[in-house]
C-alpha cells in the first residue's frame, strides 16, 4: 500500500443520495487506491484521510450493494 498519496488534484465526489449535504464521505479513486474523506473536513489542511487499495474499495461496496448487513467479522 502506498504511504504518501499525492492528493493535490484529487477529484473528490460523493453521493447523488447526500442531497448536497456536508455531512457525507467523498471519495477520490487515484489509480490503484482509493482515498475516503469526510465531507465537514473539506478545507482542514489537517484532516484523516483513509486510502485503501481499489481492489478493497469494491469488494467494500460490492458488499454494501448486495445488501450485507454485518461488514464486521
Amino acid at each position: 500500500m502506498k504511504s504518501n498519496v499525492d492528493l493535490s488534484n484529487a477529484e473528490w465526489v460523493k453521493s447523488e443520495m447526500s442531497n448536497g449535504g456536508n455531512n457525507c464521505l467523498e471519495v477520490a479513486i487515484l489509480g490503484d487506491v482509493v482515498a475516503l474523506r469526510d465531507s465537514v473536513d473539506v478545507g482542514e489542511p489537517d484532516a484523516a484521510v483513509l486510502v485503501v487499495s481499489r481492489r478493497d474499495y469494491e469488494l467494500f461496496t460490492q458488499s454494501v450493494q448486495a445488501g450485507q448487513q454485518n461488514l464486521l467479522p
